[in-house]
């Protein structure tokens, strides 16, 4: 469907129609007709009287252009840019560290994806069987959702060997459950911000692992919309806390880093708000 916009022409005609049309984009909220001003106005001394500053005000009304236009120059558009995402209370990257824009971009595109894939499927997800191993916590039990996700060796900082038996299969009690859709399709969006928060709660105090962040990618890849306030917070405090350890990183090339950037990318360029709007 096309537009037309009738244009009246600048000239000696100009004004009649011109204050029409500006005066129905912009609806005067207290209309003031012309004023009676003695002869010995002077529009450039502080006004004297009320009458006096309308006048002044119309006036100066009177000046302003009705278009504006920003002077870019094109040729600084054409360079490649890193574009660094300024959160609130987050640390800038180190030199070096910061994500290209492709980068972000490509990586912002595949969350997408998934965040409706995982959408879209829920149901058929979470009506499938879980192992017999799988127990579920509560929704309140902090202490068993980080065990839960994080391992029992993990949280517990212990220093037992995890058997990589074939034939007895991975003991994730020890190694933590992976987010799998079959798991995380039975959180509501309650459970999913709880446990988002404790394991925000744990980063606070610890290292970043792989294991924490494959669950972090997982919850936010499930919230939904509209999002909750307190899960709002809980994202800014996650990526606030992602460059804090980020800065603490001697080596750029460090997969994690690459791990924080990405979450960092996720909530400062995608901002959940936009993400889930």
């Amino acid at each position: 469907m096309r537009f037309a916009f009738a244009v009246e022409e600048r000239g000696a005609g100009r004004g009649c129609a011109m204050d029409s049309a500006v005066e129905e984009l912009m609806p005067r909220l207290l209309p003031v007709e012309d004023c009676d001003i003695s002869e010995d106005f002077d529009p450039t001394v502080p006004p004297r009287t009320p009458q006096e500053y309308l006048k002044r005000v119309q006036i100066e009304a009177a000046k302003c252009p009705d278009v504006v236009v920003a002077q870019i120059d094109p040729k600084k558009l054409k360079k490649k840019q890193t574009v660094n995402i300024s959160l609130s209370g987050c640390l800038p990257a180190p030199e070096g560290y910061s994500p290209t824009l492709k980068w972000q971009q490509q990586q912002v595109a595949h969350f997408s994806a998934i965040r409706q894939s995982v959408n879209k499927h829920r149901d058929h997800w979470r009506s499938q069987y879980l192992d017999s191993n799988v127990a579920m916590p509560k929704s309140d039990d902090e202490e068993g959702w980080k065990k839960f996700c994080l391992g029992e060796k993990l949280y517990l900082n212990t220093g037992v060997e995890v058997s990589r038996d074939e034939n007895q299969g991975i003991d994730y009690i020890q190694v933590g459950f992976p987010p799998l859709l079959s798991i995380v399709s039975r959180m509501n969006q309650a459970t999913v911000t709880s446990v988002l928060e404790y394991l925000i709660n744990w980063f606070a105090e610890k290292e970043f692992t792989s294991e924490l962040g494959r669950w972090l990618y997982a919850l936010l890849a499930c919230l939904e919309k509209p999002l909750l306030p307190e899960a709002h917070s809980l994202i800014r405090q996650l990526a606030r806390r992602c460059s804090e350890v980020r800065v603490l990183e001697e080596n750029k090339s460090e997969e994690r880093v690459s791990a924080l950037n990405l979450i960092i990318c996720l909530v400062g360029r995608y901002d959940i708000s936009y993400l889930l709007s």
